[in-house]
C-alpha cells in the first residue's frame, strides 16, 4: 500500500469519528431524555425539541452549507462544522434550562449539517470502483452502529455520571477529528462552480420545515384546531389574537404555502441558471429519485421507534439510563456485523437487493418489537427483534447511500449529498414528531382508560384520576416509577400496585401503537425501495 492509499484509508477514519460523534449525539439523547426530564422539569413536547431541533436545523442547513462546500472545500467545511459542533456540546453540557439545551442543539444541528455531506461528498470524490464500496460500506457501518451504540454509550455516562457529559465527551473526540483530517484528507475544492448563495430559499425551507415540525409536536399540547387552553391565559402566548382557532393548523398553513413557495422558487431560479439549493436535475437520475425517497419514508420509522422505546424501559420496567442503553447493544452487533457484509453481497445479487433486504429486516424487525410490547416486556426479551432490526440497518444504511449517489457526476457530488442527508434528516425530525406525539397522545388517553377502569377508583373524585393522568402527560410517562413517593397511595401498598399495573398496561399499549406506526413508515419506505433500478450484472 503505497503512502497515498495509506492517507486515504486514515482520512476515511478521521472522517467517520467526525461522522459518529453527530450520530452518536442523535441516538444519544433518547437514553438521556428521561433523566433530562426530570433534572430540567422540561415538558414532553419540550423533550421532543430537544431531538427534533436538531434534525430540523441540521435538514433545513444542509443543502446550504453543502453548496457552500462546494465553493470553499469540502474538507474545510469539515473542519469548520466540527469546530462548530464541538462548541454546541459544550454548551449542552452546561445548559442550565430546556430553553437553552434547545439552543444548543440548535448550534449542534448546524455544525452536523456541515459535516455530514462534506464528508459523504469526499468519500464519493476519493474512492472508485472497488474501494468506494468498501468506504461506503465503512461509512454505513458508522452510521447505523453508531446510531444503536448511541444509546449504550450514553446510557453509561447517564447512570454513572451525567447526561451532560454525554454532550461534554465530543470535544476532545472532535480535537482528533480535527487533527486527523488536517493531516491525511485532501481537499476536494471546485473553483469552477458558480458562486452564490439562494438566501431566499434558504428562508423558505426553514420555515416550511419549522412549522410542519411545530404542527405535529405541539398539536397535543395546544389542540389540533381548537385551543386546548385558553392562549389569553398563557403569558408565551399573550399575543395570540384569539381563542377561536390553536396555533397549530396555523403553522401547518404557514409551513405547506413556505415549502410550496421553496419548490416553486427553486424551479425559477434552475431555469435562470441561477444557483440553487436543491438541483431538481438530479431526481431525472432514477437512482437518486428513488433512493432518496425511500430513505426519507423508512428515517420516519427509525428514528421514531428509538425515540419512543426507551421511554418505554425507563418508565415501565424502570431501567436506568444505562440498563436502557444495554437493550439497544443488539441493535448495534446486528448493524456492525451486516454493513461490513454488505459489499460482498452487492456483488453477488445487487445492491438494490441488499437495500431491500435491510428495510425488509427493519419492519420484520420492527413488527416483532410492536407485537412483545407489553407491561412484562423485558429488554432481554426485545434483543432478538432488535439484532433483526440491526441487521436491516446495517444493509440498507451502507448501500442506500452508494445506491443514490452511484450515478451522480463529480461536479454536483456536493450538492447531491447535501439532498440526500436532507431527506433523511427530513424524515428523522419528522419520524420523531409523528411517533413521539402519537406516543404522548395515547399516554394520555390509555392512561386514563385504565384508571377508569378500576373499581377502586370509581368512587374516587375525578381529580384523583385527571391528576394522575395529568403527571403521566407531563412526565411523559416518567411519574410512573415514582407513584409510590405519593403519601395517599404508600399508605395502600395494594392500590399503588393496581394503579401502577393500569399505567404499565396503559404505557405499553400506547408504545405499540407508536411501534405500529413505525412499522407502516418503513413498510412504505420498503416499497419505494422496490422501485429502485436493477443493476446489470457486470455493474455489480
Amino acid at each position: 500500500m503505497t503512502s497515498s492509499d495509506r492517507n486515504r484509508w486514515i482520512g476515511l477514519a478521521c472522517l467517520a469519528l467526525g461522522l459518529a460523534m453527530i450520530i452518536v449525539d442523535t441516538s444519544i439523547v433518547n437514553v438521556a431524555v428521561p433523566r433530562i426530564i426530570t433534572d430540567l422539569g422540561i415538558t414532553p413536547s419540550a423533550a421532543e425539541w430537544v431531538n427534533s431541533s436538531y434534525a430540523l436545523v441540521f435538514a433545513a442547513a444542509l443543502i446550504t452549507l453543502s453548496r457552500i462546500g462546494d465553493i470553499v472545500g469540502q474538507r474545510r467545511l469539515y473542519l469548520i462544522g466540527t469546530a462548530v459542533f464541538a462548541s454546541a456540546s459544550v454548551l449542552a453540557a452546561l445548559a442550565p434550562s430546556g430553553e437553552l439545551l434547545i439552543g444548543a442543539r440548535l448550534l449542534q444541528g448546524l455544525g452536523g449539517a456541515a459535516m455530514a455531506p462534506s464528508t459523504q461528498a469526499i468519500v464519493n470524490a476519493t474512492f472508485r470502483g472497488k474501494d468506494r464500496a468498501i468506504a461506503f460500506a465503512i461509512y454505513g457501518s458508522v452510521i447505523g452502529g453508531m446510531a444503536a451504540l448511541g444509546p449504550v454509550i450514553g446510557g453509561w455516562l447517564t447512570t454513572n455520571a451525567s447526561w451532560r457529559l454525554a454532550f461534554g465527551v465530543n470535544l476532545p473526540i472532535a480535537t482528533v477529528a480535527i487533527l486527523g483530517t488536517l493531516a491525511t484528507v485532501a481537499e476536494t475544492r471546485r473553483e469552477a462552480m458558480r458562486r452564490g448563495f439562494d438566501v431566499l430559499g434558504v428562508l423558505f425551507i426553514t420555515i416550511g420545515l419549522g412549522g410542519i415540525v411545530f404542527g405535529l409536536i405541539e398539536g397535543y399540547s395546544y389542540g389540533w384546531w381548537a385551543p386546548s387552553t385558553s392562549f389569553a391565559a398563557d403569558p408565551a402566548w399573550a399575543w395570540w389574537p384569539t381563542d377561536a382557532i390553536s396555533a397549530v393548523p396555523v403553522a401547518f398553513l404557514i409551513g405547506a404555502i413556505s415549502l410550496l413557495a421553496f419548490l416553486l422558487y427553486e424551479r425559477a431560479r434552475l431555469r435562470a441558471g441561477r444557483p440553487v439549493l436543491i438541483d431538481f436535475t438530479l431526481f431525472a437520475i432514477p437512482t437518486f429519485r428513488y433512493g432518496n425517497i425511500a430513505g426519507t419514508i423508512v428515517s420516519l420509522g427509525e428514528f421514531g421507534i428509538l425515540f419512543a422505546l426507551p421511554l418505554f424501559l425507563a418508565a415501565v420496567q424502570q431501567y436506568s439510563a444505562f440498563e436502557t442503553g444495554l437493550c439497544f447493544l443488539p441493535l448495534a452487533l446486528g448493524a456492525f456485523f451486516a454493513a461490513p457484509m454488505a459489499p460482498a453481497l452487492t456483488k453477488r445479487v445487487g445492491a438494490r437487493r441488499v437495500v431491500t433486504l435491510g428495510m425488509g429486516l427493519e419492519a420484520l424487525g420492527i413488527a416483532i418489537i410492536a407485537v412483545l410490547i407489553s407491561p412484562s416486556a423485558t429488554g432481554l426479551l426485545l434483543g432478538v427483534p432488535l439484532l433483526i432490526y440491526g441487521f436491516g440497518v446495517g444493509f440498507a444504511t451502507a448501500q442506500l447511500a452508494n445506491v443514490s449517489l452511484g450515478d451522480v457526476d463529480i461536479p454536483r457530488a456536493g450538492i447531491a449529498s447535501g439532498t440526500n442527508s436532507t431527506t433523511r434528516q427530513i424524515g428523522s425530525a419528522l419520524g420523531i414528531a409523528i411517533i413521539g406525539t402519537t406516543l404522548f397522545t395515547l399516554i394520555g388517553e390509555q392512561s386514563r382508560a385504565q384508571l377508569e377502569a378500576l373499581p377502586e377508583l370509581a368512587a374516587a373524585p375525578p381529580q384523583v384520576v385527571d391528576g394522575i393522568v395529568e403527571a403521566m402527560k407531563a412526565s411523559a410517562g416518567q411519574a410512573l416509577p415514582a407513584l409510590g413517593q405519593d403519601p395517599m397511595l404508600a399508605a395502600n401498598p395494594e392500590l399503588l400496585a393496581k394503579i401502577t399495573a393500569a399505567l404499565a398496561e396503559g404505557f405499553a399499549t400506547a408504545a405499540r401503537g407508536a411501534g405500529i406506526v413505525a412499522l407502516l413508515f418503513v413498510l412504505a419506505g420498503l416499497l419505494a425501495s422496490l422501485a429502485l433500478p436493477k443493476e446489470r450484472a457486470a455493474e455489480r
